[in-house]
């Protein structure tokens, strides 16, 4: 079973930078599109990054050239490394992975695998 678990998340000041880290305890997951998605407080659970078993990656244009998914396949990890943060990125991050999601492919609904999520507080 593939069980993903995030850790990094935290209070930081705006501008600041944070680095979230998501692991596969379960299994190998290195065919798989591994993303991270976030829920801010009553919103629904919005797109971040992606990033594919060779590297490629699609950002939505509120974190591109902020935020940098990268992946370490022989460790089962993807990371996110978020620079300049806004009030606005204030939310519980969560790692989602899928066997069939293609890159590009942004609806949360279409990843089967997600881990518990870690919160993410940007002060003004």
């Amino acid at each position: 079973q593939v069980r993903l678990v995030e850790s990094g998340g935290g209070l930081v000041q705006a501008g600041g930078s944070l680095r979230l880290s998501c692991a596969d305890s379960g299994s190998a997951t290195s065919i798989n599109v591994m993303a991270w998605y976030r829920q801010p407080p009553g919103e629904q659970r919005e797109f971040v990054a992606a990033v594919t078993p060779g590297g490629s990656t699609d950002y939505p244009d509120s974190v591109k050239g902020r935020f940098t998914i990268s992946r370490d396949n022989a460790q089962n990890t993807v990371y996110l490394q978020m620079n300049s943060l806004k009030p606005e990125d204030t939310a519980v991050y969560y790692c989602a992975a899928d066997p069939w999601v293609r890159l590009g492919e942004r609806l949360a609904h279409r990843y089967h695998y997600w881990g518990q999520g870690t919160q993410v507080t940007v002060s003004s």
